[in-house]
């Protein structure tokens, strides 16, 4: 079963790649489907950040220990069905930054972060460009280094590296526009209803 959610998710990496035009219908149905809930519980759940809690105090561990990820994905599958579901707030942390500023830092609770897994990243990875390394899956700040050093020599022979950080980028995203390009992607009015705008 979870084979096939993988080559699904697959598939729809696939087609958003080959059409960045293409607009998806139908998704909620893929996301409340309890083998996709079940890959992106895997997922979170062998994450690093598995061990954080959000503002709920929930970690992996604990769901695991106190409801066990059957029950708990049960829970979740019949709030996104009944259309009861709606994020988080995320639970914010300063993480001290070298230059002595700080860096807001926000983690979403558990369920939050297995909705994210089941939704976002096989449709929206294939929008970002070659060259982005942040927050993206399977690939590392080693992985940008190397690029550099491949670029820098022959037969390329790169003459400059220019590095830019957006301050404060995810402080000041316009959320209008986030959601205009989710709504570029997505057409599945079920979603849009089922998950709150607010």
């Amino acid at each position: 079963m979870a084979i096939d959610i993988l080559h699904f998710q697959r598939k729809l990496h696939d087609w958003a790649s080959q059409d960045a035009e293409r607009r998806f219908r139908d998704l909620w149905n893929l996301v409340c489907d309890p083998a996709t809930l079940l890959v992106a519980w895997s997922r979170v759940s062998a994450n690093r950040g598995s061990r954080t809690a959000g503002i709920d105090s929930f970690t992996c561990h604990r769901v695991e220990r106190e409801l066990g990820p059957e029950q708990f994905l049960c829970e979740l599958r019949a709030e996104l069905k009944e259309g009861r579901f709606r994020p988080t707030p995320v639970r914010e942390r300063q993480i001290p930054k070298r230059d002595g500023n700080k860096r807001r830092l926000g983690i979403p609770t558990v369920k939050d972060r297995v909705v994210q897994m089941a939704l976002m990243e096989p449709l929206f990875e294939s929008d970002f460009y070659p060259s982005s390394y942040g927050y993206r899956p399977g690939r590392r700040a080693h992985d940008a280094i190397a690029e550099i050093v491949h670029f820098a020599h022959a037969p390329s022979d790169y003459e400059c590296v220019i590095e830019a950080d957006i301050e404060a980028c995810f402080d000041r995203i316009d959320h209008a526009r986030l959601l205009a390009e989710v709504a570029r992607r997505v057409s599945d009015s079920a979603s849009w209803g089922s998950c709150g705008r607010s």
